[in-house]
């Protein structure tokens, strides 16, 4: 009886040994991950400052923003794009780890990787955006508003009250966002 409670305590203390380093190599993999998700977003800023300087005044001054890189591709009729991110609440100081997938149907071939950069100018945009997620639905297209040069969301696209979307392309801002079949949600990996 003394050694079947020997082997059965050595066998527990082993499964808890090695579930314990599975889960400190888990925790490790999401610090990782979200450290990749955050130095992303710090490049992301000072890209879209260099393009729209305006910009840094909309974020500073806004409840909170989010940053998003996005990797495309469309092989002729079929495409979708993906993309991991964080929204950041400037009062709070804290960041929410989100995902972005958006399904594209037409003909075309190609690869893109762009940044997407959403400025929530309230608190409920910004709570909303975070616990709700986003999703366009239909032929949604989203256009920059003629505004005047440097106005505070210059070069921005307006998709919602108090809500503002840069994106940022190989070339610098786009005027148009395409948004169709497009939806941001917590990203559950990195909670």
């Amino acid at each position: 009886m003394k050694k079947t409670m020997t082997w059965f305590l050595a066998g527990f203390a082993l499964i808890f040994c090695s579930s314990t380093v599975v889960l400190a190599a888990d925790e490790s993999d999401i610090v990782q991950q979200r450290n990749h998700v955050r130095e992303m977003a710090r490049e992301g800023l000072p890209a879209l400052y260099e393009a729209q300087p305006g910009a840094r005044y909309a974020i500073e001054h806004a409840a909170g923003y989010g940053v998003f890189s996005v990797m495309g591709v469309k092989v002729f009729f079929a495409g979708g794009t993906t993309g991991k991110g964080l929204v950041h609440d400037n009062r709070t100081h804290r960041d929410t780890f989100m995902r972005m997938v958006q399904a594209q149907a037409g003909l075309g071939f190609g690869a893109v990787k762009d940044r997407i950069i959403w400025v929530f100018e309230t608190h409920s945009a910004l709570k909303d955006f975070i616990n709700s997620g986003w999703d366009f639905g239909g032929k949604a297209q989203a256009s920059a508003m003629v505004q005047q040069q440097g106005g505070t969301f210059a070069g921005a696209i307006s998709v919602a009250p108090g809500v503002w979307v840069y994106q940022l392309t190989e070339t610098g801002l786009s005027a148009e966002l395409t948004v169709t079949g497009t939806k941001y949600y917590k990203d559950s990996d990195l909670y």
